[in-house]
């Protein structure tokens, strides 16, 4: 058996080191890479009228649903108990944690749901949804898409 000398052993400590710091710096990138970016341009500003707004929205009154159905993404808005198609500013469909499988759905109403086909799948969906209201009212939320079992 040969003897380990001192430069086997730097060598050792230099391999595992290397290893451990290229992994990280690997899931950094990907961290980085992958993050959907800010919110707003600016959270102080944003944070003066976000009770405002807020209120504003919940006064609309709406229950807000969606659930993927194979390829068919269903988005149910209610305003008192009746189905409504609101001026849809901005949907993105996807992933929780990253952006890389973002869609846009091209909505239709059929009367009770706005639906649209999608390449989805299993997992953690969300749908980012802008709309405006008859009145002007801008309803901004995250909703969680529901898988159909």
């Amino acid at each position: 058996m040969a003897e380990i000398k001192g430069w086997h052993v730097l060598a050792g400590f230099g391999v595992a080191f290397g290893i451990i710091i290229a992994v990280n710096l690997t899931l950094a990138y990907q961290a980085v890479r992958t993050f959907p970016g800010l919110e707003v341009a600016n959270s102080y500003v944003a944070g003066q009228v976000f009770d405002e707004n807020r209120a504003a929205q919940e006064a609309l009154g709406w229950d807000v649903s969606a659930e993927l159905d194979g390829d068919t993404l269903s988005l149910v808005i209610l305003e008192n108990g009746t189905p409504i198609s609101p001026n849809i500013e901005q949907a993105i469909f996807g992933r929780a944690t990253h952006v890389g499988q973002d869609q846009i759905p091209d909505f239709v109403f059929d009367g009770e749901a706005l639906r649209a086909v999608i390449d989805g799948g299993g997992g953690n969906w969300n749908l980012r949804l802008k709309a405006r209201s008859e009145d002007g009212t801008l309803f901004e939320q995250r909703i969680i898409v529901r898988i159909a079992s």
